[in-house]
């Protein structure tokens, strides 16, 4: 009975032969919106499609992720092709794509949008534009060698400009190899130098034809080029992000040249007109000059010199007055405040000061004497009066007076009968020697 049961494992991988070999489910075309999506860069794409009712897991592997033209986004509404599978280890069922298109918009024009709002973000379109040579010597053309655009441009600068050098940059402007063409000859001109201008166009065409111009690689290599760049791509309906980002951008091959570019004839009738313009002004400021040279030769002060320098003589002389008095009246003024000074100087002399205060030092030492002196001799009296009252204490005086004091032979004081005994040597110490005897006999004094 146990055989009957299968393994989950085993059912698994039975319900996924049932997928595999149906054939509804070999190639299914879906529509639904994008949901738990997360851009995954370089790695294959995890997300779910839904709709109002069911959702269902689905992943889309690098190599086919990397063929759309725009970016998922969550919430977008897309239709995708691709087979049915069941995925062993969870058990769950998903969708494998193959290929995705917005619904309900064209996919190129999804990603041209997102591409032109993700650069206006970062603000290239809104970089300075570089400025067009008014007089161009060399000027390199990115397009195809045998579209109508680089013979349109020929022909416009040998007929405005002829002295202008045209150097024409074979490109591939359109198909999947045009976007890294484009790019890699923007760079090319760059890395050359000597070019002032750079045209990249090409003819009219669809949306896909136009398509490399609308490439963020081509967007970000015109935005980096250091020579001003005229966009002339497809006709003057048509918008790239090449016009966008380019410093100028020009209806037609034709119109770039002629942004490129003066006009020659123009140039000479301008040149000549300034000539006349400039003659005249000449002729004009000369007899200006003539007019002011005879009022000035007719003047009186050439005729009478002398009377240009009388009035300055005249304020010479005042200015001198006007100084001598200045300069008596600072002089005085200073003399003043030397007095002034003098006076308060004696005033403060400290002579005086010194006399008074040698005078009062003088008192104050006399009176600092007398003190010290009357101190030194209470402090005597009181010292001889200790003296007299510590003599009548000391024991000398007593023993004058017939009093002794007793010891042994080692000098130890005897004070008791009991502190020594029979036939013991001891000291008898007078106020002028000391005796020595020998103990004879104790006797104790009997309290009755």
């Amino acid at each position: 009975m146990e055989n009957n049961y299968l393994s989950v494992s085993v059912l698994t991988k039975y319900i996924k032969r049932k997928f595999d070999a149906d054939p509804y489910l070999g190639k299914v075309y879906l529509t639904g919106e994008i949901s738990n999506f997360r851009l995954r860069p370089n790695s294959h794409q995890y997300f779910s499609l839904k709709d109002e009712h069911a959702k269902i897991n689905a992943i889309m592997f690098k190599s086919a992720f990397n063929k759309i033209k725009f970016q998922p986004e969550e919430g977008m509404k897309v239709l995708v092709t691709g087979h049915l599978s069941v995925y062993e280890p969870s058990g769950s069922y998903q969708i494998y794509i193959d290929h995705m298109e917005p619904d309900g918009i064209g996919q190129l024009y999804q990603a041209y949008e997102q591409l032109k709002n993700k650069l206006a973000q970062e603000g290239i379109f809104n970089t300075p534009k570089k400025q067009l040579p008014s007089f161009p010597k060399k000027i390199a053309v990115i397009t195809s060698p045998s579209g109508a655009v680089i013979r349109d441009i020929i022909t416009t600068v040998r007929r405005r400009f002829p002295i202008t050098q045209i150097v024409l940059f074979p490109t591939v402007v359109q198909g999947d190899k045009a976007a890294l063409d484009i790019t890699n000859k923007i760079n090319q001109v760059n890395e050359l130098g000597g070019f002032d201008t750079m045209i990249i166009g090409r003819g009219g065409g669809s949306i896909e034809d136009l398509w490399p111009f609308n490439e963020e690689i081509v967007a970000r290599a015109i935005n980096d080029s250091h020579i001003p760049i005229i966009s002339s791509v497809g006709h003057e309906t048509d918008t790239t992000i090449a016009d966008l980002v380019a410093d100028v951008r020009a209806a037609t091959p034709t119109a770039a040249a002629e942004l490129a570019v003066p006009k020659l004839s123009q140039i000479i009738t301008d040149i000549e007109n300034l000539k006349v313009r400039l003659v005249n002004y000449l002729n004009h400021q000369i007899k200006n000059q003539a007019i002011r040279l005879q009022r000035s030769t007719n003047s009186i002060i050439f005729k009478n010199p002398q009377r240009i320098y009388e009035v300055y003589s005249q304020q010479v002389d005042i200015s001198k007055r006007r100084l001598v008095s200045q300069e008596l009246e600072l002089l005085n003024k200073q003399k003043d405040q030397l007095n002034n000074l003098k006076y308060r100087l004696e005033r403060l002399n400290p002579h005086k000061n010194i006399l008074s205060n040698q005078q009062q030092l003088d008192l104050l030492n006399t009176k600092l004497t007398q003190n010290i002196t009357k101190i030194m001799n209470n402090k005597r009296q009181d010292f001889e009066l200790l003296i007299s009252s510590l003599d009548h204490l000391s024991p000398l005086k007593i023993m004058q007076r017939g009093y002794s004091y007793v010891t042994n032979e080692d000098n130890t004081l005897i004070n008791s009968v009991n502190d020594t005994k029979s036939d013991d040597k001891i000291k008898v110490n007078l106020s002028d020697g000391v005796i020595e005897a020998k103990v004879i006999q104790i006797s104790n004094n009997e309290v009755k």
